[in-house]
């Protein structure tokens, strides 16, 4: 079986993620290749699409949003994504055993003796007025019958597992700052989730395969798992088997793919790319040694943006008192050095936020 180092797959990812070329396609054809973006952090898609489009506008993704054609809500890992309305409808259904059981593990003790069932009966029925609420709105319309748990715990249960949501514009819109107003997604997008079908083989699970591996291969399935959350996937795997290819890494561990998906050669030139914080072509795999070293995974998980140098994470990058800030973590070379500050003029004049200056800050070798 074919062994591909480390380089292969970074460079492979790269090319699935739109950072290798940057893509001639629209938001929501963008947004649905990569099955969507993490975006607890409302501004930060924005970064990420810049990065991976070309000539992006950033009133191309509020239009999506206002529209609904693209819709916040809860889905993979119980984290806030921007998916296309066609892929919330489509997985909803798939992903809320595992809404459930992460609510329920964060709140063990807070829920404990909560029927889900009529919680969610007594919510739904609340919303069916079809008027947009916070959480907080949600929690205290039903304080009276469910008054022991905290506000915080029955809100996330409600929003995030029980009734199927999407978060409103002007959340989420080009440089608007706006809290979170609740809609069900039957509301917002005018048709109910789809229905689970009772197949054995998964259906919806084998198309989250497939797309999955197109944005993300070759990947092995603990890849697939940490990235969506469910655990329950290998029925779907074993159905798609034979239409996929398989490698190994230089782990040992089996890796899928897609037969004509790009695998470019190692040895092919990676632009700087500058990612939002939670970028998936990070946060998407298990083993995220492809694109970042052991040694920075925090940065990951901390909500860091980073910087890619030679398709890997070599720096991290903020906004603050009118400069762009870049720390490498490691001494760059001086060609790297002047791609670094190439892109990030660009990005400067993207984000538009009256930044004067960019600022390399020294590193000792």
């Amino acid at each position: 079986m074919t062994v591909l180092g480390t380089r292969a797959l970074n460079r492979a990812t790269l090319a699935r993620q739109y950072l290798l070329d940057r893509a001639d396609t629209s938001v929501c054809d963008a947004v649905a290749h990569l099955c969507g973006m993490q975006a607890q952090e409302p501004q930060e898609p924005f970064v990420g699409l810049w990065s991976r489009l070309r000539a992006f506008e950033p009133a191309e993704l509020d239009e999506a949003l206002t529209c609904a054609d693209v819709v916040r809500t809860h889905l993979m890992r119980r984290t806030v994504h921007l998916v296309t309305a066609e892929d919330a409808l489509a997985w909803r259904a798939r992903h809320e055993p595992m809404l459930r059981q992460r609510v329920l593990a964060t709140y063990r003790h807070e829920l404990a003796g909560i029927d889900l069932d009529e919680v969610a009966a007594a919510g739904r029925a609340v919303m069916a007025d079809e008027r947009p609420r916070t959480m907080a709105q949600l929690v205290e319309a039903l304080h009276d019958r469910w008054p022991a748990p905290p506000r915080r715990a029955l809100g996330e249960l409600l929003v995030a597992a029980l009734i199927p949501m999407a978060q409103l514009p002007p959340r989420g819109l080009w440089q608007t700052t706006a809290g979170v107003r609740n809609l069900p997604l039957a509301a917002w997008l005018g048709r109910d989730v789809d229905p689970l079908p009772s197949d054995e083989n998964d259906p919806v699970g084998q198309q989250l395969v497939r797309r999955y591996l197109a944005a993300y291969g070759p990947a092995a399935s603990a890849d697939l798992r940490a990235w969506c959350g469910l655990a329950g996937l290998p029925a779907a795997v074993r159905a798609v088997r034979e239409e996929l290819v398989t490698f190994r890494d230089e782990r040992g561990r089996e890796l899928l793919d897609l037969p004509d998906a790009p695998r470019p050669h190692q040895d092919t030139p990676a632009p700087v790319r500058f990612l939002p914080a939670f970028d998936n072509a990070i946060l998407g795999y298990r083993d995220r040694s492809r694109i970042i070293d052991d040694a920075h995974l925090g940065l990951s998980v901390a909500g860091h943006r980073v910087v890619l140098v030679d398709g890997r994470v070599r720096a991290t990058w903020t906004v603050r008192d009118e400069h762009l800030h870049i720390t490498p973590l490691r001494p760059l070379a001086a060609p790297e050095g002047e791609a670094v500050r190439a892109e990030a003029h660009a990005l400067t004049a993207f984000l538009d936020e009256d930044i004067s200056s960019v600022c390399v800050v020294d590193v000792d070798e």
